[in-house]
């Protein structure tokens, strides 16, 4: 499966003293199919538009590094990217995807991006054995998240209620903070085995936390008697991300095993909770921490890929529905736009790609 194109431009802007290059082409990326096959023939080989971008596939470039996370906010329209340069740089996601704001505060390389509910905040985490927190609208570091004794590889805030926020570490602890207070709240810790923590994400109703990490199993504990309920054993090598569906029914996990797998994680479930496995992408001896997403309406699923593919499948076949390529290095993370048919994708080759998909 690949890209169908026609047309090609190159766009250059200066913004905030970084060039941004834009790659623009007349049609959007395609699963081959007759159907699609047919549509092309039909009209000449361009394909209607289907989101609000400039053009179909933009690409856009300022990082210095490798580029780590990226991530649509709950509106779809702004995207946040970090990576090692330790810089933040948030892009509007409309017409030309201009880059308004670099934002600094991270002492060490960005590991992880995370929203926070409406938009108000952005959370990241970072190699430099902290969390922070900004604020949008005044594009101010207003919190940092100190407590770990080494890197902070993954964050994760709560959906509602309290304003907790959970972070992951090298240190074998995930902790749990309350943006109102200062210091962790709660330390999740493995007592029997300390082994480095990749991935946290909160439940639904953030009763519960899922972690992952290089002990191979995901854990799923009880945040209220900060035990450990359950283990999601499934997985044959490290886990690396981990993402709750919107409808917070589902857990998403990836592997360096090479492949994700779908959980059931509700309450109360009367038949296994492993529900579907998903092959395709692959991990390699870099050992990168590649996430995983799930799209809004819950169908389709997508991962990142030492193969420099971008991977999207349908959730409930297994079948791979996009493999895209166009990137130089190992894809970090993909992530759904939660209104438009559009993914955006992030790399070690330091570029970030935005494109429209047909759904």
């Amino acid at each position: 499966m690949q890209g169908i194109t026609n047309k090609r431009a190159l766009v250059t802007t200066a913004t905030d003293g970084h060039v941004d290059k834009k790659i623009r082409m007349t049609t959007a990326l395609v699963p081959s199919s007759s159907d699609i096959k047919k549509q092309l023939i039909e009209t000449k080989g361009v394909l209607p538009r289907t989101s609000t971008l400039e053009a179909p596939i933009m690409l856009l470039t300022g990082h210095s590094g490798p580029v780590h996370a990226c991530k649509f906010d709950a509106s779809g329209k702004f995207l946040a990217s970090g990576g090692m340069d330790k810089l933040l740089f948030l892009w509007e996601v409309d017409g030309k995807c201009e880059n308004i704001a670099t934002l600094k505060g991270n002492d060490g390389p960005i590991l992880d991006i995370h929203w926070h509910r409406d938009g108000e905040f952005i959370l990241t985490a970072s190699a430099d054995k902290s969390g922070v927190v900004y604020d949008v609208e005044t594009q101010e570091k207003i919190k940092r998240l100190r407590g770990h004794t080494s890197c902070v590889n993954s964050i994760c805030g709560s959906r509602r209620g309290d304003p907790f926020v959970l972070t992951a570490s090298d240190d074998g602890s995930t902790k749990m903070w309350d943006l109102r207070t200062r210091g962790h709240i709660i330390d999740l810790e493995d007592e029997k085995a300390k082994f480095p923590v990749f991935a946290c994400c909160f439940s639904d109703d953030s009763t519960q936390a899922f972690t992952g990490g290089i002990d191979e199993e995901i854990k799923v504990w009880d945040l209220r008697k900060e035990k450990v309920l359950y283990k999601l054993k499934g997985h044959r090598d490290c886990v690396t991300g981990l993402e709750l569906s919107v409808d917070g029914r589902h857990l998403l996990s990836n592997s360096m095993d090479n492949s994700l797998i779908s959980w059931d994680v509700r309450a109360y479930v009367s038949t296994p909770r492993f529900t579907r496995k998903f092959m395709g992408h692959r991990h390699n001896m870099d050992k990168t921490l590649l996430k995983c997403a799930w799209s809004p309406d819950g169908t389709k699923i997508t991962a990142g890929s030492a193969d420099r593919q971008v991977y999207v499948w349908d959730a409930t076949s297994g079948r791979i529905m996009y493999q895209l390529p166009g990137h130089q290095g190992s894809v970090n993370e993909v992530d759904f736009h939660p209104k438009e048919p559009i993914v955006v994708s992030c790399s070690n080759d330091k570029k970030i790609y935005i494109g429209e998909i047909i759904m």
